[in-house]
């Protein structure tokens, strides 16, 4: 696939070259939340780093499907759209809105990247990429990832993660929470130049459950196995 969107793919699903963070050392939770500024009374305005990463682990641990939209701005600048789905333990569909070259399908087991353009796709070890940790079927943040840091205003809630076990080297990610829920917001991706791809999510629906075929990769496609194969 083009070396420019296989890269956009790649960043999407957090599969992501080593290095970005990898001088920072984990964040000791039992310290205060960074504050971005003074924030104003609610919810989550004197948290401590571990409430606020038990509260995300919380959410996200609950959320058992999901559907949402989703925006994406890659490092460039360009914008797709899509709908993102979920299904724990291990499944997820990233559907691009047409003209759509790429799809993103976690089947339980594996992540396939696929380039409708070509009629391939790259499949990775769903073990080896930071996804394995955000489809759990528990989620800790704390356990599985290292925690570089927990900041705090009246519009969000980041974490910001790194995972040093992920394909090719670290994974580096910021995960923006909503204050008062702690919904899942936003997240952005990384890299180990520090090229960032943001997305975005609105309308979260946490309850229809999703259709299984959105999860099937077909096997019938040339595939490149990379990393440990199925």
């Amino acid at each position: 696939m083009a070396n420019g969107m296989r890269l956009l793919a790649l960043a999407l699903t957090a599969l992501v070259s080593a290095g970005a963070a990898a001088q920072n050392a984990p964040l000791d939770l039992q310290q205060p939340v960074k504050l971005a500024k003074a924030p104003k009374s609610g919810p989550t305005a004197n948290l401590s780093a571990a409430d606020a990463v038990a509260r995300a682990n919380a959410w996200l641990d609950a959320a058992r499907v999901i559907t949402a939209d989703f925006v994406q701005i890659a490092p460039g600048g360009k914008r797709s759209e899509g709908q993102l789905t979920v299904q724990r333990p291990g499944k997820m569909a990233f559907k691009y809105a047409d003209p759509a070259r790429f799809e993103v399908i976690a089947d339980g087991r594996s992540v396939a990247i696929i380039d409708h353009k070509l009629n391939t796709q790259d499949e990775y070890f769903i073990g080896q990429t930071p996804l394995k940790f955000l489809l759990a079927d528990h989620i800790d943040l704390a356990r599985d990832t290292q925690v570089l840091s927990v900041a705090q205003d009246e519009k969000a809630v980041t974490i910001e993660i790194e995972d040093k076990a992920a394909l090719g080297g670290s994974a580096h990610l910021e995960l923006i929470f909503d204050p008062a829920t702690f919904a899942l917001k936003q997240w952005t991706v990384i890299d180990a130049q520090g090229y960032q791809t943001v997305v975005t999510l609105f309308n979260l629906d946490l309850a229809t459950q999703p259709d299984p075929d959105l999860f099937h990769i077909d096997e019938r496609l040339p595939t490149r196995q990379l990393g440990r194969g199925r």
